[in-house]
């Protein structure tokens, strides 16, 4: 996985393709959207609890690809197959997640 932080942006292997992954302001509201957040104070915590579902892990990778200009449905998404199966997912979400909301030391 290629972390590009000053382009706000990963690049994962997804579906046997490097693909880049960013949470824009736009993927942020589609997330918003899809959890029912009311704002993104919300929607932090509900992803700093550290108990994602496979479909909030679903949901943040569609809306990661589309921020990074891939026009993917949520069901192609759910058949891209990932190094790793579930952990693969979870890190590619985690890094993103850091990423975007600065979770982790920036060290």
């Amino acid at each position: 996985m290629i972390i590009n932080k000053h382009r706000g942006e990963i690049a994962a292997n997804l579906g046997g393709k490097e693909r880049c992954l960013c949470l824009t302001l736009g993927a942020l509201a589609h997330l918003e959207a899809s959890f029912g957040a009311t704002d993104l104070t919300s929607l932090t915590e509900r992803f700093s609890n550290g108990r994602l579902s496979a479909g909030d892990l679903l949901s943040i990778i569609h809306a990661g690809l589309l921020g990074g200009g891939h026009d993917f449905s949520r069901e192609d998404v759910a058949e891209m197959q990932v190094e790793g199966g579930v952990a693969g997912y979870a890190r590619i979400v985690s890094e993103l997640l850091t990423l975007t909301f600065g979770y982790a030391d920036e060290g």
